[in-house]
């Protein structure tokens, strides 16, 4: 099956398997696992709650070490993904792979069950693969955008993605959420049903997507070295492309800071939220889902307007106001609701704009999962120093607001590289 860009029966199966996934970062990473983790992961000493934890024979605070192992899984999808993406590109396998990770997180997020402190090792090794599942697929999703939908549908179609996801995943979470309230349902039951919910959705996108065109012929030398080879023509040409890199480099940074705000934003909370009830930070969460959808489709109107990198630069200047304010002034539960309300409004909008922007200023080519590995190892790659900063921070000082200090610098330094891109009539 040949690929036909701004087919809308095509463009709406790619945009269902966010539908699929987008349940693994709401209720696994985001929701109702996270208060899960921090509950079973607290214990009372001597009539006191303690937060330390001991994995394998050393001591660490619980939200330390969840930080150290979700920054593991994406050093495992830096490394993984680039060669994986090459060897995808060489054999047209682009679906066989986004399959075979789709399956690996989902069985992980089932695998969650079993979670408990007595079984810590178990848990923390699901934790990883999940989060390697989720992440590696989105390396092969990303990179059917540019042959789906022509460059100036680009913002259209990801924010379409991101809109599906959050509401997708809202549905889901509020059904888990009647179970549990409603009906006492084991919490755990909820990662299990995360993992059906992301398999079987996924299916409708895996019916219609083809396997992806092989862009070489075959060739007897290995194929992984092959791959190699292709990642080293793409980063030479890279090199080239000043608006590319100079994007990218501004990526690379602002995302330590946008992810690990997603990721670490209700374990922060839950610590650092005085009389925040479990059931009202789940709410603010579900808060900013819908809101999410909103401000994916603003700023997807916005860069119309003002083009990419302006709106970019209007949604970093207010993920910077987001954390200062949050650094000084969020103590109280109305405080963290206004805060999680902005976070929705930026959230979407600037995950959406940064996967289109990327897609339109890569040059004509056929070797698009590789160059969407690079965009997807700028990304892990800022997320694990983002995870280490906001884990160690917390580890020398004994608190999570701190951190927050780290993500500023990001956002800030990020802002300053991004308005040295180079203009262009697409994303200007």
């Amino acid at each position: 099956m040949n690929l036909q860009k701004g087919d809308k029966k095509l463009i709406n199966a790619w945009a269902f398997y966010d539908w699929a996934n987008s349940s693994y970062p709401l209720v696994i990473t985001t929701a109702i696992f996270p208060i899960f983790y921090e509950k079973v992961t607290t214990t009372m000493v001597n009539g006191l709650a303690s937060d330390k934890v001991t994995f394998f024979g050393m001591e660490f605070i619980n939200t330390e070490l969840y930080s150290y192992v979700v920054a593991l899984s994406f050093v495992f999808v830096s490394i993984c993904s680039p060669i994986l993406s090459g060897i995808a590109d060489y054999s047209g396998s682009k679906k066989r792979f986004m399959q075979f990770f789709c399956f690996l997180g989902s069985a992980s997020c089932a695998s969650l069950y079993f979670f408990s402190k007595d079984n810590l090792g178990f848990g923390m090794l699901s934790i990883l693969l999940a989060s390697i599942g989720f992440w590696s697929s989105l390396v092969f999703y990303n990179a059917y955008l540019p042959e789906i939908a022509e460059p100036e549908d680009h913002d259209k179609v990801s924010a379409k993605g991101f809109g599906m996801g959050y509401f997708g995943s809202a549905i889901l979470l509020i059904i888990n959420l009647i179970l549990i309230k409603g009906f006492k349902m084991d919490p755990r039951f909820s990662f299990v049903s995360v993992a059906l919910w992301w398999v079987g959705f996924a299916q409708i996108t895996f019916r219609r997507l083809p396997s992806g065109t092989k862009s070489h012929a075959k060739s007897e030398e290995n194929i992984v070295f092959k791959g190699f080879k292709e990642l080293w023509k793409v980063w030479k040409e890279l090199k080239h492309i000043t608006q590319l890199k100079r994007y990218l480099t501004a990526f690379f940074i602002y995302s330590m800071g946008v992810q690990t705000v997603m990721l670490m934003a209700v374990l922060f909370a839950k610590k650092e939220i005085v009389g925040l009830e479990d059931s009202n930070l789940i709410v603010s969460v579900l808060l900013i889902q819908f809101v999410g959808i909103l401000g994916s489709f603003l700023f997807s109107r916005l860069s119309n307007k003002i083009g990419n990198i302006k709106s970019i630069g209007v949604s970093l200047f207010i993920w910077i106001l987001i954390c200062v304010g949050t650094y000084k002034y969020v103590y109280t539960p109305n405080a963290f609701y206004i805060v999680a309300c902005s976070v929705g409004l930026v959230m979407g909008g600037i995950q959406s704009l940064s996967r289109s922007t990327y897609s339109k200023l890569l040059p004509e080519t056929e070797d698009n999962a590789s160059y969407f590995s690079f965009y997807d190892v700028c990304e892990k790659i800022g997320i694990v120093i983002g995870m280490l900063s906001f884990g160690l921070i917390e580890g020398v000082t004994g608190g999570m607001r701190n951190s927050i200090l780290a993500l500023i610098a990001f956002f800030i330094i990020g802002f300053l590289i991004l308005l040295t891109v180079p203009k262009s009539k697409n994303v200007s």
